[in-house]
């Protein structure tokens, strides 16, 4: 009788085994699948933050961009007014140069 008490007492702690590596499975199993799906949260929060993020740096982009243009143009601006003062001055002065220069290359010093 003692031996059959063992047997039952054995088959009941290699039944408890059994069901403890079932619950074990089950939770590792749970746990995967919580984990990829964290995964997939963070990539998808990561892809939302990213897009907004290209987003402020487009409009910043196209902000400094718009000033750069203007400052652009207001430089071409000035310093076509610039050429054409230099322009202006050269020509008022460039006769009194050619007269000059004739008056060094004509005259003969002895």
């Amino acid at each position: 009788m003692e031996d059959y008490r063992r047997q039952g007492g054995i088959q009941q702690l290699l039944v408890a085994e059994q069901e403890a590596r079932q619950i074990v499975n089950t939770a590792r199993a749970a746990k995967t699948n919580r984990l990829k799906q964290a995964q997939r949260e963070a990539d998808e929060e990561v892809a939302k933050y990213r897009t907004q993020m290209e987003k402020e740096y487009q409009k910043t982009v196209s902000e400094s961009t718009g000033f750069s243009g203007v400052n652009v143009k207001r430089l071409d601006e000035e310093t076509t007014q610039k050429i054409n003062h230099l322009k202006q001055q050269a020509s008022k002065v460039s006769a009194e140069v050619v007269k000059l220069l004739m008056t060094q290359v004509t005259t003969v010093k002895v």
